[in-house]
C-alpha cells in the first residue's frame, strides 16, 4: 500500500510540474517515477512518502528544455527561422566563411586559364548565456500553501528567459543602420500623437527596396510593433479586412509579407537611422520600428540547459530551497542583408 501511495504521489507531482511547463502530463509522470527508481537519493522535493523523493534537477532540466524549445503562440516569426540546434556543440557553432565567387569568363580565347583560389575560413559563433537569479522557496511555504509553489516558480523562470531570448532575437535581426542592403525608412502618414503613422505606402516602399535587393520573395516576414498595427487597423480598411482570417485563425499576407506582431521591436535614432543598443533606454530622438526580414538569411540555435538547486535539507539554518536556471541561445542574421525596418517618423 505504501508503494502504491508513493507512486500515486509521484504521478501527481510529475503531472503538475509538466503542465506548468506546457508539457504533456504523461511525460512528467514517466520522468519523475523513472528518476525515483533510478536514483538512490531521498528527500525534500516530493511530498512525504513519495518513492525516493528528491528535487531531481535532471527532471526539471528536461522540462525546461522542452518548454524553451517549444515556440509560444504569437511568435510565428521566430518559428520561421531555421534552427541550428544540432550544430551547437559546447554552445558554439562553427560556420564556413565563404571566401568569394569564382570569376566568370565570357567568350574567352586565352589559354591556359589562370587558376584562382577561393579561400574559405572558420567563423565561430558563441551562443548567448541566459541565467536567472536564484529564487527562494521555504519549506514553510511548501507546507502551508495550497498550490505547487515550485512548479509556478519554474514556470516564471522559463517565461523570464523566453522573454529576454525573443527580444534579443528581434533586435539582432534588425539592421544596424540604413544601407542599400539593409534599408531603414521612416513612416510617411499623417501626424498622430507626435509621430507620423504607418501607411500601406510605407510597406510598398520597403517591398520595392527588397525587390531591388533580390531578397527571396517566399516567406518574407514583417513584424509590426503595436503602434504600427494600430495605425493600419485604424486608417486602412483594406488592411483591416486582410489582417485576420476568421476561418483559418491566421493573419493573412499583406503585399507579399507574412504579418506578425511583437511589442518589443527595437528603437532607432530618427536622425541617423541607426539602431540603439539593446537594453538602452530610448531618448527623445528615438522611435520604435517594425522589422522585415527573409528567414533564409537568419539562423537560431539553442544550446545546453542546466538547473541549479540547493535543497532545504542542505540548508538547516534557513530551511529554504533555492533554484535557478542557465541556458544558451542565439538568433542572428547569417549575412548583413535581406532585412529592413520601418521607423516611426517624429512630427515636424
Amino acid at each position: 500500500m505504501g508503494f502504491i501511495c508513493a507512486i500515486s504521489v509521484n504521478c501527481a507531482a510529475g503531472a503538475v510540474g509538466a503542465s506548468a511547463l506546457g508539457v504533456q502530463p504523461v511525460y512528467g509522470v514517466l520522468a519523475v517515477n523513472g528518476v525515483s527508481f533510478l536514483s538512490g537519493m531521498c528527500g525534500g522535493f516530493m511530498p512525504s512518502g513519495a518513492a525516493c523523493a528528491g528535487f531531481y534537477a535532471e527532471v526539471w532540466t528536461g522540462f525546461m528544455i522542452k518548454a524553451l524549445r517549444t515556440d509560444p503562440e504569437g511568435l510565428g516569426w521566430y518559428s520561421k527561422i531555421r534552427s541550428f540546434d544540432q550544430y551547437a556543440e559546447k554552445d558554439v557553432i562553427h560556420f564556413v566563411d565563404i571566401g568569394g565567387d569564382p570569376t566568370v569568363l565570357v567568350n574567352n580565347t586565352s589559354y591556359p586559364l589562370e587558376i584562382e583560389e577561393l579561400e574559405d575560413g572558420d567563423k565561430a559563433v558563441s551562443l548567448d548565456k541566459f541565467q536567472t537569479k536564484p529564487t527562494r522557496i521555504t519549506d514553510d511555504e511548501l507546507y502551508s500553501l495550497s498550490y505547487d509553489k515550485k512548479a509556478t516558480v519554474i514556470e516564471r523562470h522559463k517565461e523570464a528567459i523566453s522573454e529576454k531570448k525573443y527580444s534579443r532575437a528581434i533586435h539582432a535581426m534588425a539592421p544596424n543602420e540604413n544601407s542599400k542592403a539593409t534599408p531603414v525608412i521612416l513612416t510617411s502618414g499623417e501626424v498622430s500623437e507626435g509621430r507620423k503613422i504607418m501607411t500601406r505606402k510605407d510597406i510598398v516602399r520597403l517591398k520595392k527596396l527588397f525587390d531591388k535587393n533580390k531578397v527571396p520573395k517566399a516567406g518574407r516576414c514583417l513584424v509590426l510593433c503595436s503602434d504600427h498595427v494600430a495605425d493600419l487597423l485604424e486608417n486602412d480598411q483594406k488592411f483591416y479586412n486582410q489582417y485576420y482570417n476568421a476561418d483559418s485563425g491566421k493573419i493573412n499576407k499583406v503585399l507579399g509579407f507574412e504579418i506578425y506582431e511583437y511589442d518589443d521591436c527595437p528603437y532607432y535614432n530618427v536622425t541617423t537611422l541607426k539602431k540603439i543598443a539593446y537594453g538602452s533606454v530610448p531618448a527623445d530622438t528615438d522611435m520604435q520600428s517594425s522589422i522585415a526580414f527573409s528567414p533564409t538569411r537568419m539562423m537560431k540555435a539553442n544550446g545546453s540547459v542546466k538547473t541549479y538547486v540547493s535543497e532545504a535539507k542542505n540548508n538547516p539554518t534557513t530551511q529554504e530551497n533555492l533554484i535557478s536556471f542557465r541556458t544558451y541561445s542565439i538568433c542572428l542574421p547569417l549575412k548583413d542583408e535581406a532585412m529592413g525596418a520601418i521607423v516611426s517618423a517624429k512630427a515636424e
